[in-house]
């Protein structure tokens, strides 16, 4: 079997190839980041694979090409302040990172989003900050946002969060229940908000107290 460096590098390739114009800054983050830390370890060989796996408590963490495409999308730079939906283990957390300013992370699951939390900082990660809570009410205290990406799927786009996001910013997210969802992707003007399906995705459920 391949070690995990020839692993990782077969990923990259394969995601210069299939993800559409996916940004220098967003693969060196995706070259960067230690996928293999955010995976339990019963997946560990399969860490470098363009596979979703699951993470326990019914959540998983997104196949790369899905999360690449998302990051392609809203492409976070050092002067943006990002809001996350769904920490999960952090992996996405640790790429936005990469990429932003500051990340402002929502987990619902206490047990997820406090190990995220400590495999964040033993890696080395600073800027971001994991509040465990409904992701359908967002993060008002720090709105508004450059850009907003969502990890888990809702029948329409909750207003809270639509309402976080700053004039000239971006926002991904999967749209639709079962196995009938897309990415949406969403900026907003002066005028209000453009609507944008990029791709078919599955994703866990969007599970919310808040009003949509």
């Amino acid at each position: 079997m391949p070690g995990s460096d020839d692993r990782r590098r077969a990923l990259l390739d394969h995601l210069r190839e299939t993800v559409p114009f996916l940004p220098a800054t967003v693969l060196e983050a995706l070259d960067k980041v230690p996928r293999d830390r955010f995976v339990p370890g019963d997946f560990a060989d399969h860490a470098w694979e363009d596979q979703a796996l699951s993470i326990g408590l019914e959540q998983t963490i997104s196949r790369p090409s899905t999360v690449a495409r998302m990051l392609a999308a809203i492409q976070p730079t050092k002067k943006d302040t990002v809001l996350e939906v769904g920490t999960g283990t952090g992996y996405q957390t640790a790429l936005l990172a990469e990429l932003a300013r500051f990340v402002f992370s929502i987990e619902r699951l206490h047990d997820l989003g406090s190990a995220a939390a400590e495999r964040l900082k033993a890696l080395g990660y600073s800027n971001f900050s994991i509040s465990i809570f409904d992701g359908g009410y967002g993060w008002p205290q720090f709105a508004p946002y450059d850009c907003i990406v969502a990890a888990c799927a809702s029948p329409k786009p909750p207003r809270a969060l639509l309402t976080q996001l700053k004039e000239g910013g971006r926002m991904v997210m999967p749209v639709g229940t079962g196995r009938h969802q897309h990415l949406l992707f969403i900026t907003r003007d002066e005028k209000g908000f453009i609507y944008t399906h990029l791709d078919k995705v599955t994703f866990v459920p969007f599970i919310t107290d808040g009003v949509k």
